[in-house]
């Protein structure tokens, strides 16, 4: 893997570390919904003043705008609904730590889609995801007599949605070379952003209203967890996407979990525990055999 992508994608995981700090705290005080129609109009005004004023829009035919309103939607609206949800359930360091198997989804779907080949051999790794998965839980049901399967079924369905959502971009993008990240990051938050309006129609969820409700710092943390967390950690990954292998890529993922995980314990002004820790060292070893 070339060294700038290598550096677009621990940029992108750092970014979304921080990000998702901000948006675990107000999913669990409003909604995860909410936070996410927030953070894709928060991406939506980045990226389209971006492009406006340091970039150039190119004339896509509709069909291909298409997919990147599907996309997003997928990706952007429905999978990051659930991932917050598992945020907010298991916490963003235990929920990235079960987001190792996208590698997986990604290197299986890419075989089909644009034949990048992925050795058998790293379908070992597996078995150390499935150990992390399990020790998640046992955390869990230690803690509150609760497995805490919902949470880990939320974010395993967040991470094939959001692997799907990659895919269909990736698709996209190598049938529109001359379409940058950017404006690809600029449809993606469209769809979200349509896919919330429609939500409120049937599930009304007063986004101005529990805005305005906050004070200035609250409002200036959730602009600064939408900037990091969308905007800029969507604009350093999708750059990366264009050129990389994606499974490669996404095997990446294991600094977001580090990142995450000590940024979490610090937070929260404790130590890891010894399930987090065994849970980091299985998770060690998945990607050993998945990047190795």
């Amino acid at each position: 893997m070339e060294p700038t992508v290598l550096y677009l994608a621990l940029g992108a995981n750092l970014s979304f570390a921080l990000g998702s700090q901000i948006f675990t705290h107000y999913a669990r005080k409003f909604s995860s919904t909410w936070m996410n129609f927030f953070k894709a109009c928060m991406g939506l005004l980045c990226f389209g003043i971006t492009i406006s004023i340091a970039g150039s829009w190119h004339d896509i035919p509709a069909s291909w705008v298409g997919l990147f309103l599907l996309s997003g939607t997928i990706g952007l609206g429905i999978g990051d609904i659930l991932l917050l949800k598992a945020f907010s359930q298991l916490g963003p360091g235990r929920t990235l730590i079960i987001f190792s198997f996208q590698p997986l989804f990604l290197g299986l779907m890419s075989y089909y889609a644009f034949d990048q080949t992925m050795d058998s051999r790293k379908f070992l790794a597996i078995f150390f995801f499935i150990l992390c998965v399990g020790i998640t839980s046992f955390e869990s049901f230690r803690k509150d007599r609760s497995w805490q399967l919902g949470g880990i079924a939320l974010a395993l369905g967040g991470i094939l949605l959001d692997a799907s959502g990659l895919i269909i971009t990736r698709y996209t993008f190598d049938n529109n070379p001359m379409v940058t990240s950017l404006e690809g990051n600029f449809y993606r938050c469209v769809g979200a952003v349509l896919f919330f309006l429609l939500l409120s129609r049937v599930r009304p969820y007063n986004i101005v209203e529990q805005f305005k409700s906050l004070n200035l710092k609250s409002k200036s943390m959730v602009f600064l967890g939408g900037f990091l967390g969308t905007y800029l950690s969507l604009a350093l990954y999708l750059h990366a996407v264009k050129q990389a292998h994606l499974a490669s890529l996404a095997g990446i993922a294991i600094t977001g979990t580090l990142f995450t995980n000590i940024l979490e314990c610090a937070i929260e002004r404790k130590w890891p525990s010894k399930y987090l820790l065994f849970s980091l060292i299985f998770f060690a070893c998945g990607m050993n055999f998945l990047i190795f």
